[in-house]
Formats: structure tokens, C-alpha cells, sequence
């Protein structure tokens, strides 16, 4: 099954809005704190809606934790300074999509330890899509190529 990481969010609707997307396909969410946010924040919730109690949600105390915890996975790191568009990329069940903070996006240590480091191929000139809907295009090629779809 594939997974999703948060590597410290900072923007709670983006946040959310990926927590909703997991549940709804079976994900589990693995949120790398420190969080920008509190999680009884306001935007939080009204992005996540009622969604939030359906979601498998890990919170992780630091980066170190999550690494213990999901040793033996594939981390694939969704990265701006890539060179392998994520189209081009064989994913496999058990791997974990890592998402960069939304502001910074994440530190050499991760970006590092990163088993591969995929793109999104954009016009020249624009920086980046808004994390949530990175997330969405690079979990949909997953599940696709893994058939990890939920069944209807």
C-alpha cells in the first residue's frame, strides 16, 4: 500500500485537504512534526470536514522517528530540483510519497536520504504547485501503477 509523509506542513487546509484525499482512498498519512499549526485549528478542520475522522493519521515526533518507524520503505520525495519526472518513475506498493513543507520545502538530511526524487514537469519560470495538488497528481500514478485503487 502506498503511503504519504508531510515532512513538517505548515499550512493547515493543504494539510487536510490530503488527510481527506487518504481517507478517501485507504491511505495512511504520516505527519513528520513539527507541524506549522495546532491541530485544533479552525482551517484544519473546515478543509478537512467531516473526512478527518475517516483518515489513518500517524504523527511522527521528528524526523528520526519517522525513519525508525518506516525502515525497510521506499521514501520517494516529491522535489522542485528533481530530474525524474514522477510519469517516468516505477513505484511499488509499501513506498512512501514524501511531501516538503510549504514554505521551505525540506533540509539536505531528507532530501538526501531520499530513495528517489521525482517531479512534476512545469512550465519554465514557475516555481511550484500548491503541495496538496502535487500530492494528488504523484498518489493517483502510484495507485495506478500499483492498483491500489480502493474497489467501488
Amino acid at each position: 500500500m502506498i503511503e504519504i509523509a508531510l515532512y513538517q506542513p505548515d499550512i493547515p487546509p493543504n494539510a487536510a485537504t490530503i488527510m481527506r484525499m487518504a481517507a478517501c482512498l485507504g491511505l495512511k498519512v504520516r505527519i513528520i512534526e513539527p507541524a506549522g499549526f495546532t491541530w485544533s485549528d479552525s482551517s484544519l478542520k473546515r478543509a478537512g470536514m467531516d473526512y478527518l475522522d475517516h483518515a489513518l493519521v500517524i504523527r511522527d515526533p521528528s524526523w528520526t522517528a519517522f525513519r525508525e518507524a518506516t525502515r525497510g520503505q521506499r521514501l520517494i520525495l516529491a522535489s522542485t530540483g528533481a530530474a525524474i519526472p514522477y510519469v517516468d518513475f516505477a513505484f511499488r506498493s509499501g513506498d512512501i510519497l514524501l511531501m516538503g513543507r510549504e514554505s521551505s520545502g525540506v533540509p539536505a538530511e531528507v532530501h538526501d536520504a531520499a530513495d528517489a526524487r521525482l517531479l512534476i514537469p512545469m512550465r519554465a519560470g514557475l516555481r511550484s504547485l500548491n503541495v496538496a495538488m502535487a500530492c494528488a497528481m504523484m498518489t493517483g500514478e502510484a495507485l495506478r501503477q500499483t492498483a491500489g485503487f480502493p474497489a467501488t
